[in-house]
């Protein structure tokens, strides 16, 4: 009996190790959550007052990069822009729009011809972002967060 007794005391002593409970520390589960998480992608896109009827995420990216560029020519075509030769550019417009939906401009990036044939043009382009109506920022996981874009400008001048 004492031979039995003795064993089961092994058994349970050697046994709780089964029963130890894993601890994980806060940076353990930061770590592996960050390992999963997509830097790329955002669950809603910034946006103007005029896109946030829409329930789509590609429809209300759409309606954000149209509102801009409408807003952008609309802003160029009011001005008199008198060239010696046709301007036939693509200009690309890199910019940041950070939490706040404040914009930032990392580089606008014009053809030498272009700029000759149209030396303000940066700063018409500068003058119309400032006047865009109020921005609202991206949304990733019920935070806003910075997003980066490159749009295309299309000008043609004759």
């Amino acid at each position: 009996m004492k031979q039995i007794a003795v064993l089961l005391l092994f058994l349970v002593v050697v046994s709780c190790q089964y029963f130890d409970v894993k601890k994980t520390t806060p940076e353990a589960i930061l770590r592996e959550e960050l390992k999963t998480f997509n830097w790329n992608e955002i669950d809603n896109y910034p946006s103007f007052s005029v896109c946030e009827s829409l329930q789509f995420k590609h429809d209300i990216k759409d309606c954000f990069e149209t509102t801009l560029a409408n807003h952008i020519s609309e802003r160029l075509q009011s001005q008199a822009i008198i060239v010696s030769q046709d301007v036939n550019d693509t200009i690309m417009l890199s910019f940041l729009i950070s939490e706040t939906g404040e914009l930032e401009i990392n580089a606008i990036e014009i053809d030498s011809i272009t700029t000759h044939e149209i030396p303000n043009l940066k700063a018409s382009i500068v003058e119309s972002l400032n006047t865009l109506p109020k921005i609202l920022p991206a949304v990733k996981r019920g935070q806003h967060v910075k997003t980066q874009f490159k749009l295309p400008i299309i000008l043609k001048v004759n």
